[in-house]
């Protein structure tokens, strides 16, 4: 396996992925920009640019958080996908009850399937507090049935196609972002536990028409639309906030 992190991608880049066999330590010249080359692919990506979404310095975990009103109406306007393609308002998720709802990168992303078993480990505490466990990808009802199918995730899993719910919660999204030192860390670290990439998801429309450079987060929310109690906004890929954190804004 090989793993590499650039540190600069302008929009409309070409990046080059090729199949690597035994590889070795490569250098990093001037103005080039290594990417995760994943075994068994030779393809070549148009990225498109796409606009700018907020960007935060740090990671941003509160409980309880500062949520705006504008945010809360933005909330109230989107609409999210269950497995089985039915819309329902996002709000509606936690509108009757409380509910865990993590926000995943994509639903090919290592990473996100690493956080869906760190939080379903501790579905028993939330069903003992009646608390609803949830997890959103930006993607399409197909590629959240399939991650449900992989994964056997514990909770409920509802795609957000257009990127609504993130943008009205201001999670980042950029290459910067995406490639870091420390996420590169904690890729390797979770192949090592046995996690592995989906690079059929990751490749598909729905993510790469995206870049593929969104970041997620997690809330405590409800019972109450417009009752969020807790919310973690990822500054990079893999920024899992602390577990106890989560129980004590859920669960206490």
């Amino acid at each position: 396996m090989a793993i590499s992190l650039s540190t600069a991608l302008s929009p409309n880049t070409t990046v080059r992925f090729n199949r690597l066999t035994n590889p070795a330590p490569t250098r990093i010249l001037p103005n080039q920009s290594p990417l995760w080359r994943p075994r068994h692919w030779n393809k070549t990506l148009k990225l498109s640019p796409r606009r700018p979404s907020h960007v935060i310095a740090s990671a941003v975990s509160e409980s309880p958080p500062s949520v705006s009103e504008d945010t809360k109406n933005l909330l109230d306007t989107v609409k999210v996908y269950d497995v089985n393609g039915n819309a329902i308002p996002i709000s509606d998720l936690w509108k009757d009850r409380k509910a865990v709802v993590a926000f995943a990168r994509h639903f090919g992303c290592v990473l996100c399937r690493k956080r869906a078993d760190y939080l379903a480990a501790k579905k028993d505490v939330m069903d003992a507090s009646g608390v609803a466990l949830v997890l959103i990808g930006p993607g399409s009802v197909e590629q959240a049935r399939t991650f449900s199918e992989q994964t056997k995730f514990k909770g409920e899993v509802y795609a957000d196609p257009n990127h609504s719910s993130y943008e009205a919660l201001s999670f980042v999204s950029g290459v910067l972002v995406t490639f870091t030192p420390k996420a590169g860390l904690k890729i390797i670290q979770s192949y090592m536990e046995g996690y592995r990439q989906d690079w059929k998801l990751s490749f598909e429309r729905d993510t790469v028409s995206r870049g593929g450079w969104q970041q997620g987060g997690i809330i405590v929310a409800g019972p109450g639309k417009s009752n969020i109690s807790y919310i973690h906004r990822d500054k990079e890929a893999g920024d899992d906030p602390d577990i106890q954190d989560i129980l004590k804004a859920c669960c206490s």
